[in-house]
């Protein structure tokens, strides 16, 4: 890794870290100054102590619900990608079911997670089903978005050259969808997440197995507030790492598809 990168990557690092640091001081500090109870807003070492107090329950917790969002993500790329490309061959159906894509955007999920357990029932492919739904209309939105709008121009290129509506579809609009659809991938993956931890609250694995959806429902319900902002934490750093991953690999794609172009 060369210095300039090693620069940019400090840039972009050392800041939030540092604001992560004086806001846990500042935080730890006033739960000291002012004497809050560990069961209203417990303080940093309370939420480290039960971190390593239920490390093993947590990060099984985090595995389940990362299976469950993995599963919803992967699911809606590949049924978003290919509404995507009949919406864009066929005006006709975009304007017939697009309003009905957008609904899965507008109603929330949290009315619809109970019929999924009536019609589906109780487990992981319940809680799949969330996740999907929750994080599929970025996929259609944004791939829709990257098929359709070609420079006329190069239609007119391809039209000339008889392409066929599959060359145009493969070489032309295919292509030049990637940075939009990987744009929605980005979005989609953090949604999947909060898909899966919805999913749990209401669709469950079991008497055993819990993700964290349902760590948070329980540690809740007993006041358990230190338990609690451990399995938030462990949410939000499995939001991250999902987010982290796909926006490295998005980038990683564009470097090498923009490298490709110019050759």
């Amino acid at each position: 890794m060369t210095a300039e990168r090693l620069s940019r990557l400090a840039a972009a690092v050392v800041p939030p870290v540092l604001f992560s640091v004086f806001v846990t001081l500042v935080w730890q500090g006033a739960v000291i100054l002012f004497e809050i109870q560990p069961y209203l807003l417990p303080g940093p070492v309370d939420v480290a102590h039960a971190v390593g107090t239920h490390l093993q329950a947590l990060l099984s917790a985090a595995a389940l619900t990362a299976q469950a969002a993995l599963s919803g993500f992967m699911l809606s790329f590949v049924v978003g990608f290919l509404v995507a490309v009949v919406f864009s061959q066929s005006r006709l159906a975009e304007r017939s079911l697009y309003p009905y894509a957008i609904f899965l955007q507008t109603v929330p999920i949290v009315a619809v997670a109970p019929l999924i357990v009536l019609w589906i029932g109780h487990g992981l492919v319940g809680v799949v089903a969330v996740a999907f739904i929750i994080s599929l209309f970025p996929i259609i939105a944004n791939t829709t978005a990257g098929l359709t709008s070609v420079d006329g121009e190069l239609l007119d290129l391809f039209a000339l050259n008889e392409a066929s509506r599959w060359q145009v579809l493969t070489k032309l609009q295919v292509p030049h969808a990637v940075p939009a659809m990987l744009t929605g991938a980005r979005i989609s993956c953090g949604l999947s997440v909060i898909g899966a931890l919805v999913g749990e609250f209401f669709c469950g694995y079991g008497t055993e197995d819990r993700g964290l959806g349902i760590l948070i429902s329980m540690t809740s319900a007993q006041t358990k507030t230190p338990y609690l902002f451990a399995s938030v934490l462990f949410s939000t750093a499995l939001g991250l790492l999902f987010f982290g991953v796909v926006a490295g690999l998005s980038y990683k794609a564009l470097d090498r598809w923009g490298g490709r172009e110019q050759d």
